[in-house]
């Protein structure tokens, strides 16, 4: 037996290639993969034939995979569920405005929805009950009477406390810790009816001024799971086409209601306006209306409103803290955030304004390609840039596809390479056991850390901003360090420390960013927590138990390495961040080391100050008096100093041959000057307190030459006001200069 040719093989599946097809057979092969891998992207499957395999055998699209581990993306509870509901529709508002060039604007508003007002939305009427037995919220005799047993123990408890407490206070007592507390006819529990419908709903409203969507877009940008504008190497606050999805997912799984959106492009003159939910089984949205309409305002942004459970109380401050860390890392940015209660009492509503500080927007991020370390993390990379490639040659797709490759570069890989490759070897006809060299060259050469020009960094400027802004600290010292490759793609990490402020804490205050994103869960696992509780603090003459200490770590990267989709933490195993976020902190630490010593040195500086300053009016009445003694005699002091005859030489010498001589033209002129009045106890009290001055100042300028830290001031300058024409805005890595226009500047 043989096996069978080539041709027969072609022949027996009905596909014949000539000699002249061959390369186009390979063309076709590679996008039938390319397709296959974006048919199981989108969690299809082919068909099954009648009768086929197991017919246990299933497959889930992405919406019913997630929905059910909706828990990987932040949407565990109630609770969080509404925290990553806002955090994702303000992170996509501050895309959408930066990606324009627009200073952001984003309003928050969280209404809570009254049971009645669900009820009317999804088409309910009031049910009266027929049979109240069968509903959970029943209490039956048996449990009221269990109830009233309790409660009666409970009264017995605390007005035996109160007793108590009473007869210590006759005594002169304190009281017994417990005594003391209002006795509450309340059932803890409360009631039981309320219990059983213990579900509370939120619309949640987020309005931005960037740029939009587009009409047709609109339904596969919000109705389909894993689509989405941010994939590729690119710096981006969301990366899996997920957040928004996930909270429609939420909605309909919790409410059963669709999402509202409204958007209008720039120079748009309609607004699109949708109303839709997402159908779970086919990852489809589901357009319940669809309309145009008007746009006399011009406006550009987008609205998104959907109502979902949620739970207020519970994540209150997270929502508030994620506001003010936002606030912090994006200067450039207003929120405006509403929360509104269904309770008549407006005393639990919030209405927080979190105000532009800064009219400085980073750089926008650029589209990068791969580094050539990344190859050594994804054995698939090389592959699928050989097949999806332009380029006809194969030192060009080196130096084309890659960065930090030059030509001279790629020409010296492709040579390393070895038999079978040539500088003009066309990468379609690289085979699958050459396209595994060349990713085996690439994970095991070396090449240079990526220039970082791709990436968006917050910048030291805008984070000292931020922080002085919501937190006034004493101190503040920042610090960012070059680009590196961690896992193939490049990465920032920014850091400031700061000493003192309003509503810190005293010890360690780690605050946490990721792509401009705050990060407030899992504090205690992160790279950043970590390292800060690693520093040795006290040799930066830091308290780390009294002193308020504020750290924030600002992480940016083409691809974060978050601990699961949800993006809560980067784990403290990834030793290049570490390392990095290390060096970052110690910077920062040094910087402060150096301002405290100055301080102390100051400080120093005044107390001895202090104290001649004290002696300065007891030493100026000596002076003055010796003078007006001296001016009275008949011969100034030098002639009356013991020298003569008498005197030994020795003793002259010790006395008066050096001790004494002064210029008698200097002499007689003072005297002359306190005869006359010109000098008197006020003259020489002066005179004193600029010595102890010019002293002062003649230290302090010696210590800062001997001290080199004291040389240098990082500052940050701002416009006190816009009542004067500027110029255009000159940039600097760490500073940005805004000049008055000399042509229009008119002094008062």
């Amino acid at each position: 037996s043989r096996s069978p040719g080539r041709s027969e093989t072609r022949a027996a599946t009905g596909r014949v290639f000539g000699p002249s097809q061959g390369r186009d057979r390979r063309r076709t092969s590679r996008r039938e993969l390319g397709a296959r891998a974006r048919q199981a992207l989108l969690g299809a499957m082919p068909p099954k034939k009648p009768g086929a395999g197991d017919k246990n055998l299933k497959s889930k699209s992405p919406a019913e995979f997630f929905l059910d581990n909706k828990g990987i993306a932040g949407f565990e509870n109630a609770g969080k569920s509404l925290y990553t509901t806002l955090r994702e529709f303000i992170e996509n508002s501050l895309d959408s405005a930066e990606s324009i060039g627009v200073l952001p604007d984003v309003d928050i508003a969280v209404e809570e929805v009254t049971l009645g007002e669900y009820e009317d939305k999804i088409g309910l009427k009031a049910h009266v009950r027929k049979d109240n037995a069968l509903y959970a919220d029943f209490e039956t005799e048996k449990e009221r009477a269990k109830r009233l047993a309790a409660e009666a123990k409970k009264s017995a408890q605390e007005a035996k406390a109160a007793e108590a407490l009473a007869k210590a206070k006759d005594k002169g007592g304190k009281g017994s810790k417990g005594g003391g507390k209002s006795v509450s006819t309340k059932d803890d529990k409360g009631d039981k009816r309320d219990a059983g419908r213990g579900k509370t709903f939120f619309r949640i409203t987020v309005k931005d001024n960037g740029k939009g969507m587009a009409h047709d877009d609109i339904p596969n940008m919000l109705g389909r799971v894993l689509s989405g504008t941010k994939y590729g190497v690119r710096q981006t606050r969301g990366k899996f086409g997920l957040g928004s999805k996930m909270a429609l997912i939420w909605s309909k799984q919790t409410t059963g209601l669709p999402i509202e959106i409204t958007s209008a492009q720039p120079k748009q003159k309609f607004c699109s306006r949708y109303v839709l939910d997402i159908d779970i089984e086919k990852n489809e949205p589901n357009v319940h209306k669809a309309e145009k309409i008007g746009n006399p305002g011009d406006w550009h942004g987008a609205e998104l409103s959907v109502i979902i459970e949620g739970n207020w109380t519970a994540y209150r401050n997270k929502v508030l803290s994620y506001l003010r860390q936002l606030a912090i890392v994006t200067p450039y940015a207003q929120f405006h955030f509403k929360y509104v209660s269904a309770a008549s009492d407006a005393r639990g509503n919030v209405d927080a304004m979190f105000r532009r500080r800064t009219l400085v927007m980073p750089s926008p991020p650029l589209t990068t390609k791969h580094h050539p370390s990344a190859a050594n993390e994804d054995q698939l990379l090389v592959k699928t840039l050989l097949s999806q490639t332009k380029e006809k040659t194969l030192v060009n797709f080196l130096h084309k596809e890659f960065t930090s490759i030059g030509k001279e570069h790629a020409a010296r890989l492709v040579a390393e390479l070895g038999k079978g490759f040539e500088q003009t070897t066309a990468p379609r006809d690289v085979t699958e056991t050459q396209a595994t060299r060349v990713q085996q060259l690439l994970s095991y050469a070396r090449f240079a850390d990526p220039s970082g020009e791709c990436l968006s960094p917050a910048g030291e400027y805008n984070l000292r901003l931020g922080i002085m802004k919501e937190l006034g600290p004493d101190w503040i010292a920042s610090f960012v360090g070059p680009a590196l490759a961690c896992g193939g793609h490049p990465l920032i990490v920014e850091a400031c420390v700061s000493l003192g402020g309003k509503d810190v804490k005293a010890g360690h205050n780690v605050f946490r960013f990721a792509n401009r994103i705050p990060l407030l869960f899992e504090g205690g696992s992160d790279v950043v927590t970590r390292c800060v509780q690693r520093l040795n603090w006290g040799s930066y003459k830091i308290d780390k138990n009294n002193d308020k200490i504020g750290v924030f770590v600002s992480i940016v990267s083409t691809k974060i390495p978050f601990k699961g989709t949800s993006k809560e933490y980067i784990g403290d195993d990834n030793v290049e961040i570490a390392e990095a976020v290390d060096r970052a902190i110690r910077a920062c630490a040094a910087q402060l080391k150096g301002k405290i010593t100055r301080a102390q040195a100051a400080k120093e500086r005044r107390a001895r100050k202090k104290v001649l300053s004290r002696y300065i009016p007891d030493c100026a009445r000596a002076i003055a008096a010796m003078l007006e003694v001296s001016a009275a005699a008949a011969e100034p002091p030098s002639k009356r100093a013991r020298h003569g005859a008498a005197v030994t030489t020795a003793a002259a010498g010790s006395n008066g041959g050096k001790l004494w001589t002064v210029d008698p033209r200097w002499e007689n002129d003072v005297l002359g000057r306190v005869r006359d009045g010109s000098v008197t106890l006020a003259t020489v009290q002066r005179r004193l307190e600029e010595h102890v001055e010019r002293i002062d100042s003649e230290q302090a300028l010696e210590y800062s030459m001997q001290n080199k830290e004291g040389l240098s001031e990082a500052m940050h300058l701002m416009p006190t006001g816009s009542a004067h024409a500027f110029l255009p805005i000159m940039y600097h890595p760490t500073c940005a200069f805004r000049l008055l226009d000399a042509a229009a500047f008119k002094p008062k």
